[in-house]
């Protein structure tokens, strides 16, 4: 009897999976997934396993990989996903888009970076790449509606634009100050930077927040009645980290983004500047002892790390890889500059040219704000002054 029972069990939950049709027993449901606050951010940097989390190929891999799961559901950012507007910077929020286009993000809003390109960048883009999209500074795209599960969704960048009859889903970077005061809405994203750990709810409205840099996914999971009317909520946040198998699409477009980088640094163009560095190799012919040791530091072997990562030749990495990256006289690359790669005697101690005319002017005193210009909190989470120091001491 007791197998009996459990097979019927069994069947009705082959036959009746509660993740895909949608309902848990008190009505249907509806998964928000969400992001906001990217910053630009494709990828961790990976200089600490601490900070290993987030990335784009990593988002992507997980929501392929559990879309059964999590559906029904809606995929939304909130907005400024965007870079700043430099020429880096606009091949990474090029990059960016092309992932959300894989991903068939159902919404994407633009907000205060997204604006902040002088060409209006990111508006073509995401026309190219056919992403729906909602913007508060476009008249004519204040919102879409998308259908889910047998439910109208109103998705909107305008807080006074919520709809009759159908479920309000709000994308703003307005401060939570004032998400809080907002009436109409069922759901409201915020993408202003500002951390909820967990939702918020107040009279009939709940708020979420997105992480920011995409470190952790947010599930907003909807109970909604038959009219239409959310009767409850769960929320929960998919940390994203290396466990998680990477979207190999989503991978290529990083890849070529890290190609179309490493064209910014084109070695014809290398501004023919006076040296400002002398390189460890000067240094040596009068410390040697301290070079030696020096040679068996982390530090001797920078560049190598990017070098593995496929990063040699970003110039958000190199600046922490190199002596003098983006100053002039500095590192340039490694075919222009090979003297001054990884992080020598004048990251630390300062430019060694007046030292040279005369030894008895001290050099620069290695302080902690010295180190901290690099081993910044989300770089170097771990970062003592006290024990680093040890690490690479050599005198």
């Amino acid at each position: 009897m007791k197998k009996h029972i459990m097979l019927n069990i069994l069947l009705w939950t082959i036959l009746f999976p509660l993740t895909s049709s949608g309902y848990d027993g008190t009505g249907r449901t509806l998964n928000l997934l969400y992001t906001g606050n990217l910053d630009g951010e494709l990828e961790p940097c990976g200089c600490s396993p601490k900070t290993d989390f987030g990335g784009l190929a990593r988002l992507s891999g997980y929501i392929s990989e559990k879309r059964n799961t999590l559906s029904p559901y809606l995929l939304i950012d909130a907005g400024n996903f965007s870079a700043d507007d430099n020429p880096q910077g606009r091949l990474k929020t090029d990059a960016l888009l092309k992932a959300f286009s894989i991903m068939k993000y159902d919404s994407v809003s633009l907000q205060k970076k997204e604006a902040s390109f002088s060409d209006n960048l990111v508006s073509a883009l995401v026309e190219k790449y056919k992403i729906p999209y909602v913007s508060n500074r476009h008249h004519s795209k204040l919102s879409i509606t998308k259908n889910r599960n047998k439910f109208d969704v109103h998705i909107s960048a305008y807080p006074g634009d919520h709809e009759k009859n159908q479920l309000n889903i709000l994308l703003t970077d307005l401060p939570l100050s004032e998400c809080k005061e907002m009436q109409g809405w069922d759901v409201i994203i915020n993408s202003s930077g500002e951390i909820l750990d967990e939702p918020f709810s107040l009279k009939n409205t709940i708020i979420v927040t997105g992480y920011p840099k995409g470190e952790k996914l947010g599930i907003l999971t909807l109970t909604i009645d038959n009219k239409g009317k959310i009767t409850g909520f769960r929320h929960r946040w998919q940390l994203l980290g290396n466990d998680i198998k990477e979207d190999q699409k989503v991978r290529q477009v990083l890849n070529d983004y890290d190609s179309q980088v490493a064209g910014l640094l084109k070695e014809t163009e290398r501004p023919l500047k006076e040296t400002t560095y002398l390189g460890v190799a000067k240094c040596a012919k009068c410390h040697q002892s301290f070079i030696d040791t020096w040679e068996k530091t982390g530090h001797a072997k920078a560049l190598l790390s990017l070098e593995k990562t496929g990063k040699s030749s970003d110039p958000e990495c190199l600046i922490c890889h190199t002596v003098g990256f983006g100053e002039d006289g500095g590192f340039y690359s490694v075919a222009t500059t090979p003297d001054l790669a990884n992080v020598q005697c004048e990251v630390c101690h300062g430019t060694g040219k007046d030292h040279l005319m005369d030894f008895y002017k001290p050099m620069t005193p290695v302080t902690e704000s010295v180190c901290k210009r690099c081993h910044t909190k989300d770089k170097s989470p771990d970062f003592s002054y006290k024990d680093y120091l040890e690490k690479i001491k050599h005198w």
